[in-house]
């Protein structure tokens, strides 16, 4: 179904009222919105030139042994001088069987030089476009992808609704106590690695159904790091304490966090669009109501939040949902990828789930800066509703994932323009998923990217996938 057919502001200002999305506003003044975008920000760790992030969106792009593949440095070329002060790097395994897929970045000590020369690539791209990167932050963000591991799944508990979704048997074993604290040791190194290559800032990833993430909703899970919030958070707090006592201030410490879990939803086959799977309450899952988890509660991600900022934290990236359980929710689509269920909502109270949540958090913590996320549905008029949360201080800095695929120099144009181009702006068609999702590659994984609008370099490559699917079927 098409919920995009917007002109004006006003029209998608209308729909919003309408739909009761409160918390989806926009700035409509040009020269305010050109302020809010370009205002520094300044903290104690560091310093942004802008409000404008470039989320960790994985290529699935990088050469067999972990080193960043061509597609890789042609996609942080285009970042480095599209004119964010942020770019997160995307998720980098701390151990190959962390890998989401054969192609996943991977730090390790063979390829250190790698990252080195890429960030330093990115470094100088954007110095030569904006006269300095002093006001550059890069953070590397570190994985495990646990459950979602490839060729293994490494599950951190078990979830029945999640475990029937991933189709993971109640009885497969989960990751022991003694290997995950070998394991805050493997991220203390790919950390020591990453300051090794330049990394200013390094992010122990904590969302989207992955190890650290799954850890959070560990709440049946026995021994130390399951049970009550304090043992659900002990990985991530080992891990940064850590990283800490390791490296000092070398390193800005930084999370992304998946802040509304939400359940699995699943295709109906009668209409298409994605119900909620069968689950018992109370429900599992972090950040939800455990009485009812279509909705959130963020008692306990206050307090995480509240302990991580004790823990050094300097930034936090607000997540939602699952992209394996419930796509929906952390990326309001247009389009679903191919055989995945269609919206069981308006995409406009997606947004309004991300805008509400992070206003929230960023409102309860407002010496914590936080990057927004959720804005790439909103197309062209994505900067309008990032100028009107970063001025009402519901966010901090206003972060874009999936646009910027297509459109790498979105915050130049915002910047000088005021305006992005309607031609090169994401649909959220989500070819670039059903990309990541094709594994029938020589390598083992199709890399991804914008089929519609980078379609000289990733159209070909759809094509190959797409032989190779009729093939195997």
């Amino acid at each position: 179904m098409r919920h995009f057919q917007f002109k004006n502001l006003e029209e998608i200002e209308a729909c919003a009222a309408a739909l009761g999305a409160s918390h989806v506003r926009f700035e409509h003044d040009p020269e305010r919105v050109r302020e809010a975008l370009g205002r520094r920000l300044e903290t104690p760790s560091f310093t942004l030139g802008n409000r404008i992030a470039i989320h960790p969106m994985e290529g699935c792009d990088g050469e067999l042994d972990g080193r960043p593949g061509e597609l890789t440095w042609r996609r942080y070329h285009r970042f480095a001088a599209g004119g964010a002060k942020l770019i997160w790097f995307e998720a980098t395994a701390v151990r190959e069987d962390g890998r989401a897929n054969a192609r996943q970045l991977w730090l390790r000590p063979e390829n250190v030089s790698d990252y080195a020369r890429l960030l330093e690539m990115v470094r100088r791209e954007h110095a030569a476009r904006f006269g300095s990167a002093d006001d550059l932050l890069d953070v590397l963000q570190l994985t495990h992808s646990g459950r979602y591991s490839y060729p293994k799944r490494i599950p951190a508990c078990h979830n029945p609704a999640v475990d029937k979704k991933t189709n993971v048997p109640p009885d497969y074993p989960i990751i022991s106590d003694g290997e995950l604290e070998r394991l805050e040791d493997d991220y203390v190194a790919a950390a020591r690695m990453a300051a090794e290559a330049g990394f200013r800032a390094v992010d122990v990833k904590a969302t989207h159904g992955y190890l650290i993430s799954e850890l959070l909703s560990a709440k049946d899970r026995p021994g130390p790091y399951g049970g009550p919030l304090e043992n659900r958070a002990r990985f991530l707090r080992n891990v940064l304490g850590k990283i800490r006592a390791a490296l000092g201030d070398r390193l800005i410490l930084c999370v992304r966090l998946g802040c509304y879990e939400g359940v699995p939803y699943v295709k109906d086959p009668a209409t298409g669009l994605g119900v909620p799977i069968e689950h018992t309450v109370p429900y599992p899952g972090f950040g939800v109501d455990p009485m009812n988890p279509l909705r959130e509660d963020l008692t306990e991600v206050k307090q995480l939040i509240a302990w991580l900022k004790d823990w050094g934290v300097a930034l936090i990236n607000v997540s939602l949902g699952v992209p394996y359980l419930n796509p929906h929710i952390g990326r309001p689509f247009e389009k679903p990828d191919e055989g995945n269920y269609e919206q069981p909502e308006h995409p406009l109270l997606g947004v309004d789930r991300h805008f509400r949540i992070a206003g929230e958090l960023q409102a309860s913590f407002p010496e914590l800066p936080m990057v927004g996320t959720g804005y790439s549905w909103l197309q062209r008029f994505m900067i309008h509703a990032a100028a009107w949360n970063l001025e009402h201080g519901r966010i901090a800095v206003f972060g874009a994932g999936r646009a910027a695929l297509p459109y790498p120099d979105f915050a130049f144009d915002a910047l000088t323009k005021t305006e992005l181009d309607d031609s090169r702006v994401c649909k959220t068609l989500t070819y670039c998923t059903w990309l990541m999702r094709q594994k029938k590659h020589p390598l083992g994984q199709f890399p991804t990217g914008c089929v519609p609008f980078d379609k000289s370099v990733y159209g070909p490559i759809m094509q190959e996938a797409r032989r190779a699917a009729r093939q195997s079927s």
